[in-house]
């Protein structure tokens, strides 16, 4: 009984698929997508009860993200290689200030910004969701994804780092993700800069994170471009692969045979 019980709670918290799977990850990807927007809000000035209330909504949703790491934990086959894997340790981070949030230390706060990168392990389901097929387009949107992911952790951490001693300059989130931007893509105008170690180190990172990374992700995609200009687009009848090479005879996928005609048609 536990064994079934466990194959079938691994079965809805990974496969997509499968109707409840689905809306279960669907369930968790808008949790995280509401706490980094409640850690947004949470940067302006509002209501002391409207505060309140989002600390409260915070906090279930903390609480639901260690329920669901440890059910993923029970179910895996390998706990070791679950433990080391990268959206495990994502997950992991995103959930420190449940274990350490009984005593008063503001540097945990940076953590929270980090739950934003759970979303990796659901970039396979948004790609479902939104049925994007093309291959131009999944990676163009994984492209998108990483930068937005990277951009928005950089971002809380300077606010976190810096909103305390330099308030004038770091006053939001907004402010945050605008210093991020400039600085990610070396523009760098000077109207915001950071004064502690800490936000100078940022910094250091955010540069060096925007020059290795940017040309290198669309890198890939001009890669890709530059492999599928010579295709034509031909679904496959069997395994369903809309492009080959124009010289192809055989799906490179499922070695279906293809006739010339057909991939001029």
């Amino acid at each position: 009984m536990p064994d079934n019980l466990r194959q079938t709670i691994a079965l809805y918290v990974e496969d997509i698929e499968s109707p409840v799977g689905r809306r279960i990850n669907l369930l968790i990807m808008g949790l995280i997508l509401l706490s980094s927007a409640i850690f947004v809000c949470e940067t302006y000035p509002i209501p002391p009860m409207l505060r309140l209330s989002l600390d409260i909504i915070d906090r279930i949703i903390l609480i639901i993200f260690v329920a669901e790491y440890l059910l993923r934990f029970w179910v895996a086959d390998s706990k070791v290689n679950f433990f080391f894997s990268p959206v495990s340790l994502i997950d992991l981070i995103a959930i420190v200030p449940f274990f350490l949030g009984v005593t008063d230390i503001r540097f945990i706060l940076i953590f929270r910004w980090f739950r934003i990168l759970r979303l990796i392990r659901f970039l396979t389901l948004k790609i479902y969701v939104f049925r994007i097929g093309n291959q131009d387009s999944i990676i163009l949107a994984r492209i998108l994804f990483t930068l937005f992911t990277i951009i928005f952790v950089y971002s809380g951490l300077i606010y976190q780092v810096e909103h305390g001693i330099n308030p004038q300059k770091f006053k939001t989130f907004l402010d945050a993700f605008y210093f991020a931007v400039v600085t990610m893509t070396t523009v760098g105008f000077g109207d915001l800069t950071p004064i502690s170690e800490g936000g100078r180190l940022l910094t250091v990172l955010m540069i060096l994170t925007g020059i290795a990374l940017i040309p290198w992700q669309l890198g890939d995609l001009v890669k890709h471009l530059l492999k599928t200009a010579n295709q034509v687009e031909k679904v496959c009848a069997k395994c369903g692969l809309p492009f080959h090479d124009s010289d192809a005879q055989f799906c490179k996928i499922c070695g279906t045979k293809l006739e010339r005609a057909d991939l001029f048609n």
